[in-house]
């Protein structure tokens, strides 16, 4: 027999608002203040730090921590350089992918509003074959409809704003959600589930939890190196996003072997705690949730290293969910894949005792 659905209309639509609206890094805002009113019912306290990680709580008063985390921001570009005749160079601000910018439509975020630009391209009967260009950082450019750097600077663009792609969310094929930012904001659409499934479940932990929901993770971890010193938990589970390495022109030598569709994926490393890790699988094991496992060299690139390495070292896992062209505007994830990793991480909650010691020696 098939397992209920556990994401309703309700969560999809809140799904659906999360990831159109833009949470650039270091202006996470108004994502935040949505996904913080969306887990508010669920909650018994929260609170923000100063520069924009949102935490909700349950159980605030017990002395023993455990976290679930993502991170809400997502990658985007940063007025560089405005030219003479209009034309805007940028700097990216995050992981920002230059080869899928050219014909790609943006929003210029300003205090006098959203202004519209697009990144501009030769056309093909304007290029001589043998020696086109590729699309570089120094190459591409926006065009915001302007004559000239003034008529631009009165659009209210300078040097510092941020752009974001405006492409939206969308469904394929009643299989796939697909979007920009993606990574990793359906990381805070995760645990907010587990939130909401803990509450209308009346599931009563022995322990405080504390849904974390990090900024500027896409810039070095920064804001759950930040928060992890405020919580000061006792264990982490983080969730992010890792590769579909099944897609074409992938070396899965060098990349692994994990796959939308296939479950959640565990991650083995250094940063990784084992005898947690033991306990997500034991978790997975116990109730038929399918999952894949990869390895990790130095680090796993994720807020796993953030709590792992904190000041007197924090028991982490990472609980991955596989997807489909990281760093573009058409990032994709398994609907089922997202389900098991909501289930998993609402499992292993429940296996954790209160003051449980993961220590390797005692």
């Amino acid at each position: 027999m098939a397992k209920k659905k556990i994401i309703t209309k309700k969560s999809e639509d809140f799904l659906e608002k999360y990831i159109n609206n833009p949470s650039p890094t270091g202006f996470e805002s108004g994502g935040q203040k949505m996904w913080l009113d969306y887990i508010k019912p669920y909650i018994d306290t929260h609170f923000v730090d100063t520069y924009g990680t949102v935490v909700g709580v349950i159980n605030p008063d017990a002395k023993y921590k455990v976290v679930i985390e993502a991170h809400a921001d997502e990658i985007s570009w940063f007025v560089h350089y405005i030219t003479k005749d209009g034309y805007i160079y940028l700097r990216r601000n995050g992981g920002s992918d230059h080869q899928i910018a050219p014909s790609k439509r943006v929003n210029i975020h300003t205090k006098k509003g959203m202004v519209k630009a697009v990144f501009g391209w030769p056309a093909i009967h304007t290029r001589t074959a043998g020696t086109e260009k590729s699309p570089k950082l120094d190459n591409i450019f926006l065009d915001c409809g302007a004559k000239d750097k003034e008529e631009v600077e009165k659009l209210g663009i300078h040097v510092g704003c941020v752009v974001t792609y405006e492409d939206e969310f969308m469904i394929l094929n009643d299989k796939y959600y697909v979007g920009r930012a993606l990574d990793n904001r359906i990381g805070g659409f995760m645990i907010a589930e587990v939130a909401r499934l803990l509450k209308e479940n009346k599931v009563k932990l022995p322990f405080g939890l504390y849904i974390t929901n990090s900024v500027q993770e896409e810039v070095g971890l920064r804001g759950a190196q930040m928060i992890v010193e405020n919580i000061k938990p006792d264990v982490a589970i983080v969730t992010d996003v890792c590769h579909d390495t099944g897609t074409p022109m992938i070396d899965k030598i060098k990349q692994g072997d994990t796959k939308c569709g296939d479950g959640p994926v565990l991650t083995y490393g250094p940063a990784v705690q084992n005898n947690l890790l033991d306990l997500i699988i034991t978790a997975a094991e116990k109730n038929k949730i399918p999952f894949q496992r990869a390895a990790a060299s130095r680090s796993t690139g994720t807020d796993t290293d953030a709590f792992a390495y904190a000041t007197g070292g924090v028991a982490s896992s990472l609980i991955s969910l596989a997807l489909r062209y990281m760093h573009t505007t058409v990032e994709s994830v398994h609907k089922e894949d997202v389900e098991n990793v909501i289930r998993l991480i609402y499992e292993s909650l429940q296996k954790i005792k209160n003051n449980q010691d993961f220590r390797y020696l005692k």
